[in-house]
This record gives structure tokens, C-alpha cells and sequence, in this order.
């Protein structure tokens, strides 16, 4: 789907950046005997070029920033980030021509870093036993020492994350499912993605349910938040109004899915492996339905971790 006109014409500028979005939204039928009336898809974004769901997010809030002026030469786009988002920001920063600065937690798998380090990002680590919620107090601690440096990004309360799953991720799922699906399964790591795709859903279905995958605290799933506790930072673009149901899933269930998606054919991440437990646990209650789901990313970027042991 096409990205807001004046996003849009930014884009034509960088043929790069053409690749982002549009990706296609596969069957998946491993629950299929025990669940047959149950329909499972999920949309395939490891097939950006960035290799993630977060290209989507972060190209809109780059180019909406250069467009509106708040990114101008000179400033160091900087932000958080547990992986995929410094990615994206790396490479899209790269491609535009603007430096990028990531804080990212020490416990972000080795593969991540590698390719953020490749485009050229510099990297400031947090203790990963702090939690994800370090790296977001370091990064604005970082901020109010040197606005004047800085584009922060702030994809955490930045409009412009939502709206790019609004306007392309849930247009997409729409036109690829003729509009016709009755539940939603993703989680929370900034909020974007939960929001942006409730709010364009329900606009279409209010009787589509939006369904949100909630990690264990620690160790967690890699890009997900817990929101457990009290401590927990709630994303400032996070809808929680539009939840509909509140699924846990632990750690070791995202893995276990994710070794029997590999068993299918789909090599994905832990988080994708947690939305997909998420399905099925909600599916053996609901026991029909038609159930959308994304694969955030691939397994790849996890060889480092634990995931593959």
C-alpha cells in the first residue's frame, strides 16, 4: 500500500526504500488437525529489507521528520532499541545520509548488533539486568544532556510509528483477507504495531478481536514488554483502550513454537514465536475463527541465543 503523499514522494527519492512493505500474508496451518476450523495467517515481514516488521515505523518517522524539518543536516538521529528498530535506523539513517546513535541493552543478540555496527550505527549499551527500561532512561538521560545534537526519535511516543501500521501494515491485511478475519494476535514492544493495526481493524470490523501477547518479565522474549508491573514504562502511544484480551505467554513457549514453526518451514524470531502461542491458546478456546498474526523477523538473528540450543 502507498504511504502518505508526502512520505510517499520521500521515498521516490530513495529507490531503496521502495522494498519497505507490501509483504505478503501466508497460510499457516500447523494447528490445522487439531483445530480445523481454525484459519491461521500471518504476514511475512523478515521480507523487508531491513529484515523486519520495524522498517515500516522507522521509515515513516525519518522521512516524516525530514519533511516537516525536525531532522535537518547536522543532527544525529538517536533512540532505543532491543534490536530491530536500530536496524532500521541504521540502514535508513545509512541510505538518507543522516548519522544514528542506538542504545540498546547488552543482552541484544550478537547478529543485531553486527548489522547495526555494518550500516555504521554507534552503539551504547545498557546492563541488560536493569531491563529493557534502562535503555530508554539512558537514551533520554543522553537527550536532555545534548538537545541540540540530537534528533531523538523517541519511537515510544512518536505519532508517526502507529500511523505507519494505520496506513500500509493493516491496509495490507485488509486487501489481502478481503477484509474478513475475526482476531488479531501481535504484542507490545513500542506500541506501533498494536495500535496502528486496532485502530484501522476495528474501524473496519469493530467485531474484530484485538488480541496483545504478554511476556513474562525475565527473562522475557526479546522486544516484547511485559507491562506487568508497576515499574514497566507504558508506551505513550500504546491504545490500551482497544485490547480486547490479555494473553501470557511464557519464554519457553515462544521458543517451543518456534522450533515447531522451523519443523513447518518458518524460521522466525521469539517474539513471532510468541504471538503464534498466543494463537493457539486463544484459538483452542474460540475454537473458530479466522486469526491474523505477524512474523516480526527471522530466526537468524538469534543463532547467539539460547533460542536455537
Amino acid at each position: 500500500m502507498p504511504w502518505d503523499p508526502r512520505i510517499q514522494a520521500l521515498v521516490e527519492r530513495y529507490p531503496a526504500l521502495r522494498a519497505v512493505g507490501n509483504t505478503p500474508l501466508v497460510p499457516v496451518d500447523i494447528f490445522r488437525r487439531e483445530l480445523p476450523e481454525v484459519e491461521v495467517f500471518s504476514k511475512m515481514e523478515s521480507l523487508n529489507p531491513g529484515g523486519s516488521l520495524k522498517d515500516r515505523p522507522v521509515l515513516r518517522m525519518l522521512l516524516g521528520a525530514v519533511d516537516d524539518g525536525r531532522l535537518k543536516p547536522g543532527k544525529v538521529v538517536l533512540d532505543s532499541s532491543s534490536g530491530n528498530a536500530g536496524i532500521a535506523y541504521s540502514m535508513i539513517g545509512r541510505i538518507i545520509g543522516v548519522p544514528v546513535q542506538i542504545v540498546i541493552p547488552d543482552n541484544a543478540s550478537a547478529e543485531r548488533k553486527k548489522r547495526m555496527l555494518a550500516h555504521g550505527a554507534q552503539l551504547i549499551f545498557t546492563d541488560a539486568l536493569l531491563g529493557y527500561d534502562e535503555a530508554l532512561r539512558e537514551v533520554r538521560r543522553r537527550w536532555e544532556a545534548a538537545p541540540e545534537r540530537y534528533f531523538f526519535c523517541d519511537q515510544y511516543s512518536n505519532g508517526d510509528n502507529w500511523r505507519a501500521h494505520y496506513e500500509t501494515t493493516a491496509e495490507e491485511i485488509l486487501q489481502q483477507t478481503g477484509g474478513k478475519l475475526t482476531h488479531v494476535v501481535v504484542g507490545v514492544g513500542t506500541g506501533g504495531t498494536l495500535t496502528g493495526l486496532g485502530r484501522r481493524l476495528k474501524e473496519h470490523d469493530p467485531a474484530i478481536r484485538l488480541i496483545c501477547v504478554i511476556p513474562e518479565a525475565f527473562p522475557g522474549v526479546e522486544g516484547l514488554k511485559p507491562l506487568g508491573r508497576a515499574e514497566d514504562i507504558v508506551p505513550a502511544i500504546l491504545d490500551e483502550k482497544i485490547i480486547d484480551e490479555r494473553v501470557p505467554v511464557t519464554v519457553d513457549e515462544a521458543y517451543q513454537m518456534c522450533v515447531r514453526l522451523a519443523a513447518a518451514g518458518f524460521f522466525v524470531g521469539q517474539s513471532s514465536g510468541a504471538y503464534m502461542a498466543g494463537v493457539l491458546r486463544v484459538a483452542r478456546q474460540v475454537r473458530r475463527g479466522r486469526f491474523v498474526t505477524i512474523f516480526n523477523d527471522l530466526g537468524e538473528r538469534y543463532f547467539s541465543t539460547r533460542l536455537w540450543d
